[in-house]
């Protein structure tokens, strides 16, 4: 790397990161003031508001709009070297633009693999931090948490060939009943049959798993029918309360392996939710390689010296942020309630810029 690219590369950083500290500050003091009642009704103090909901916020807040701001603070510091007239100057010592550019996608790549991270890994933590403190401090007199905690009828594949159901199932509580399960074979003949009075989720003896309380079982074999009846019988499903909860939020909640591991269980269980499952996990890495088109769709409108300075190339860049933002909402409404594919809805906005940015690059000065 020449000074060239450090001058540049110094100044795509700090821009970008004084940008999201100052976002991050506003956003925060605007939420103490919506939540301050809440707050003091938690009793929790400072510090307590801080590791139960701040730590979780301020991730979140910065993941939201983090491809604008590194659009933003790309277009801001670039615009401010074109009025300087220093690109003229790079350009005319000899420097391609191609070469030119090479600090910005370096810039881009770190930044888009730093979000790749979070957004696969700590973001979903965050999310789960700041849901659970709404839930129980901000939300915890919601009509959905009331009815959450009636109690509500389960019916889902537990596999291929076996259905199970659980009435009254009490989410607070992890506790329902009467259960059933269902296994089939070639889908029209009923070979096993289970019926349980109640399912508790067990915790104790330092294991997890499911118990079942006063079961009947049923094993049928041609002409042939075996039967067992036990007071306790434990139970290794694939599914846990998480499972059950019916947490509108859950893909926000779960890191991507986990996510992976839902989305095959929702497949299973023929739930209407997969594609909305999916788009979220393949926007996770789509995002990130948004944020290098952004950069370079920056760097393009930003380095032609203009008569509205730096005002006008950070509108444009606002104006491409808000299409880029739309466009991805967009196209996960229409995979998740439509018939688009997951996999086209999700990378729809980055194929889109793509061609955008290579359109820019051939038509900028150079």
């Amino acid at each position: 790397m020449k000074k060239l690219d450090w001058y540049i590369l110094k100044k795509f950083l700090t821009t970008f990161f004084f940008c999201i500290f100052l976002f991050t500050i506003i956003a925060v003091v605007v939420d103490i003031s919506e939540k301050t009642d809440d707050f003091v009704r938690s009793g929790l103090g400072f510090k307590g508001v801080v590791m139960e909901y701040y730590i979780g916020f301020v991730p979140y807040i910065i993941a939201l709009l983090f491809p604008l701001f590194v659009l933003i603070a790309v277009i801001f510091f670039t615009s401010k070297m074109a009025g300087r007239s220093e690109i003229i100057a790079i350009l005319a010592s000899g420097t391609s633009f191609r070469r030119f550019l090479v600090p910005y996608w370096m810039g881009g790549i770190a930044l888009g693999l730093l979000l790749l991270y979070g957004a696969h890994l700590v973001i979903p933590t965050s999310n789960d931090i700041r849901g659970s403190f709404e839930t129980k401090y901000v939300n915890g007199n919601s009509s959905y948490n009331a009815l959450q905690a009636q109690g509500h009828d389960i019916y889902a594949r537990l596999d291929s060939f076996t259905y199970f159901g659980i009435r009254n199932y009490d989410t607070s509580r992890k506790y329902g009943g009467p259960f059933f399960m269902h296994r089939l074979k070639g889908n029209t003949t009923l070979i096993y049959n289970l019926r349980a009075e109640s399912i508790n989720w067990d915790t104790t003896k330092g294991k997890s798993r499911w118990v079942l309380i006063n079961v009947f079982e049923r094993t049928i074999t041609g002409l042939k029918e075996k039967t067992l009846i036990t007071s306790r019988k434990e139970m290794n499903f694939n599914f846990k309360p998480f499972d059950l909860s019916h947490d509108e939020f859950a893909k926000d909640k779960l890191n991507s392996p986990e996510l992976a591991q839902f989305i095959k269980l929702e497949k299973l269980r023929g739930s209407e939710d997969v594609n909305a499952l999916k788009v979220e996990i393949y926007r996770r890495t789509a995002t990130p390689i948004a944020v290098v088109i952004l950069t370079l769709i920056g760097a393009v409108v930003a380095s032609r010296k203009v008569r509205g300075g730096s005002g006008s190339h950070i509108a444009m860049g606002i104006v491409i942020g808000i299409i880029f933002i739309l466009m991805d909402r967009f196209s996960t409404i229409f995979s998740s309630k439509g018939n688009l594919p997951p996999e086209i809805a999700a990378w729809i906005p980055d194929t889109v810029f793509l061609f955008i940015a290579y359109y820019l690059y051939r038509r900028a000065p150079k």
